[in-house]
């Protein structure tokens, strides 16, 4: 008598060994969670197909235009920011443009790339408390005094070491802002966002404006992005400025650039010059 798995569809295995929501393909067509490609191209925006593949569902058009907003306003921090060094580092190396792209992204994580993705966590934990009865005052104040009891230093999404104000991060919740009058999001992150810059500076008696990364994760959270979803969206946006700096760099040409011009050395702290020892 043959067992259950002796009476599986080989055929049926091998097909179902991955299996996806996202594509359906066969030869001469290709859909994206139901939508034939020929009827996207041409009516919906890039953004709007991120959403498509990562949703599930075709955004509204306030919500399309935060996400657009969001993504286009991260691209480039100049090659002071590590990803882009990499990136031009890499370029100079003689490698292709996927191959510098890939060593930048590679370096976007915790601390370089992740306060996107830390904030929007961030500020679901205060919209929680608000869920479970606290006062906006009382849930920010909270979980602010949490994150430091726990030894956070550096809260995301607020400061800039570059900045004294983020230029991107006004502009970006007045957006909201405005999507908000038209009934496009809730407006609640942006509330959120803004009692944390003024629990901060009562608590450091100094302004800590939101920074692009608060901003952006505003927005990720008005829209309901997941959290872990908002680095990914980080990544598509940074990799914009990457590529364009790859590209300028392999243009200016150059080999082996390092961090640093080569007249200068780094600083060696190490042993003073000493003899080998005799180990004969």
């Amino acid at each position: 008598m043959k067992g259950d798995d002796d009476m599986a569809d080989p055929i049926q295995e091998i097909c179902d060994w991955w299996r996806t929501e996202i594509i359906d393909m066969k030869p001469g067509m290709i859909r994206y969670r139901g939508y034939a490609i020929e009827e996207l191209i041409g009516n919906v925006s890039f953004a709007q197909m991120i959403w498509l593949m990562t949703r599930g569902t075709l955004p509204g058009r306030e919500e399309a235009e935060l996400l657009d907003t969001a993504l286009m306003s991260a691209v480039d921090h100049g090659p002071q920011a590590p990803s882009i060094a990499i990136a031009r580092m890499a370029a100079t190396c003689g490698v292709g443009l996927n191959n510098a792209m890939a060593s930048a992204l590679n370096v976007l994580g915790d601390v370089h790339g992740g306060a996107g993705e830390q904030a929007v966590e961030f500020y679901q934990s205060v919209a929680k408390r608000m869920d479970n009865g606290a006062s906006l005052v009382s849930a920010v104040a909270s979980e602010i005094e949490a994150f430091f009891s726990g030894g956070g230093k550096f809260l995301p999404g607020f400061g800039h070491r570059f900045h004294p104000v983020d230029p991107r991060a006004p502009r970006l919740l007045k957006l909201v802002d405005q999507a908000a009058a038209k009934g496009g999001v809730s407006g609640r992150f942006a509330i959120i966002g803004r009692q944390v810059e003024t629990e901060l500076a009562s608590r450091k008696g100094k302004n800590i404006p939101m920074n692009i990364d608060g901003a952006t994760a505003v927005i990720y959270a008005e829209l309901g992005f997941p959290a872990p979803l908002a680095r990914g969206l980080f990544c598509l946006s940074r990799s914009v400025g990457i590529l364009a700096h790859a590209w300028e760099q392999t243009q200016q040409g150059g080999r082996n650039k390092g961090p640093i011009p080569r007249q200068y050395i780094w600083t060696y702290d190490g042993q003073a010059t000493q003899p080998v020892p005799d180990c004969t």
